[in-house]
């Protein structure tokens, strides 16, 4: 026979009352009996009927500042817990509620409560929406009249900018996370400058999908400012809560995010004519202060004639110096010319002499001839080529004998044909 200790038997029966999921989160209605606050936040009553009681706890953690008291019918939100030291089996609260409220208002109140505590409700938090839109998404039901609402309110007011649709169920069991999922896809979307979640109106029970947590966090978790347009102006909703701007109709989200064209119009072209003005007013004023400027320089600029009349007078004098001068540098020019004329070697040319040339060098002897050579020879009016047709003459002493029978002969040079 196995024997237990009190504590393991107390923890599993606290581990298989904890485990059980219909325990985990109860509503529960009744009167409140036993009512009793201590210092330290926590309250300890009873909730009963006629024929039955449950000991509950609310600690201070979950104390809201719930008003109630022996005798209130209450319905409280909590879970069912085993306390080992005790031996008792008690309702662990964290939500009261009169019992006049229906089910669906408790959870309401008590999801605001909680997650205004937690801070997604802050207005510091809210980010303001674009003055101007470029991208638009709309996360709404793609078969109902909302989302042709949004679209010919945005027409009308702001015709530029593209509307993205994000569809999604906004009533019945599976809305809640395709609204999720519709929020969390525009966000991804590139270029998203606002998102709008709609619906039209209904019951607490048809905007339910828009009161419960996933919803809500989602709208609190988007990097793109959300405005909530849900049902009619008298339906609120945790959504509403939670955007950063809550609009009473979808329309009226339509008309929040999209600035009205006619009036930017207008005020442009009012900004438009301040601004003309104003540039008018400058180049005036800049007018005014150059012909002031002049008008100053003008009575400090002394009288020029003189200086005019002295600069002639220089100018005469330099062009009259320069001009002898040119006339001293020509003629110095023209006797280097006549000098350069007489070295000219060309020059004898014209008196009937000739110029012997091998390559371009002058032959200025016989002797730097070769039978057979071809040489030029330049006269007066040009050159012709001549051949060396014997040898080189003999040395001086013999040359004055031998000249004669050399002229007899064959001529030295002969004309190439």
């Amino acid at each position: 026979m196995q024997v237990y200790a009190v504590r393991q038997v107390a923890t599993h029966l606290r581990e298989l009352v904890e485990s059980d999921l219909f325990l985990s989160d109860l509503w529960i209605a009744g009167e409140v009996s036993n009512f009793r606050s201590y210092p330290s936040g926590h309250v300890y009553f009873s909730l009963k009927e006629a024929d039955a009681a449950l000991t509950c706890v609310l600690f201070k953690s979950d104390n809201k500042g719930f008003d109630f008291k022996d005798g209130d019918a209450v319905v409280a939100h909590g879970r069912v817990s085993f306390y080992e030291v005790r031996g008792d089996l008690q309702f662990i609260v964290d939500f009261v509620q009169p019992e006049g409220v229906g089910a669906l208002q408790a959870e309401f109140e008590r999801l605001k409560a909680r997650l205004q505590e937690e801070g997604l409700f802050d207005e510091g938090r809210k980010r303001p929406l674009p003055r101007f839109p470029q991208r638009i998404g709309v996360a709404t039901s793609e078969a109902g009249a909302v989302f042709h609402d949004v679209c010919h309110v945005l027409e009308r007011r702001w015709p530029q900018a593209e509307i993205v649709l994000a569809p999604t169920a906004v009533q019945g069991p599976d809305a809640a996370p395709r609204i999720v999922n519709a929020i969390t896809t525009l966000n991804q979307t590139p270029d998203i400058d606002v998102i709008i979640v709609a619906r039209g109106g209904g019951s607490l029970e048809d905007l339910w999908a828009f009161n419960e947590e996933p919803v809500a966090r989602a709208i609190f978790g988007s990097t793109v400012p959300t405005v909530s347009g849900v049902g009619h102006e008298t339906d609120t909703t945790i959504a509403d809560f939670v955007a950063d701007l809550r609009a009473p109709t979808p329309s009226a989200a339509a008309e929040l995010v999209a600035p009205d064209r006619t009036e930017v119009s207008v005020r442009l072209s009012i900004a438009a004519g301040t601004l003309l003005s104003e540039v008018q007013r400058h180049v005036e004023s800049g007018h005014a202060g150059v012909r002031q400027a002049v008008t100053t320089i003008e009575r400090a600029t002394p009288d020029v004639n003189r200086e005019r009349q002295r600069t002639d007078d220089l100018t005469r004098t330099m062009q009259a110096t320069v001009d002898e001068s040119v006339r001293g540098f020509q003629k110095g020019l023209h006797g280097f010319r006549l000098a350069l004329r007489s070295l000219d070697p060309y020059a004898t040319l014209q008196r009937g002499y000739a110029l012997v040339q091998r390559d371009g060098h002058v032959v200025d002897t016989v002797d730097d001839t070769k039978v057979g050579e071809r040489l030029s020879v330049r006269v007066r009016d040009g050159d012709f080529p001549v051949r060396v047709d014997t040898a080189s003459p003999v040395p001086d002493q013999k040359r004055r004998r031998r000249t004669k029978i050399a002229q007899e002969q064959a001529p030295l040079f002969h004309l190439d044909a």
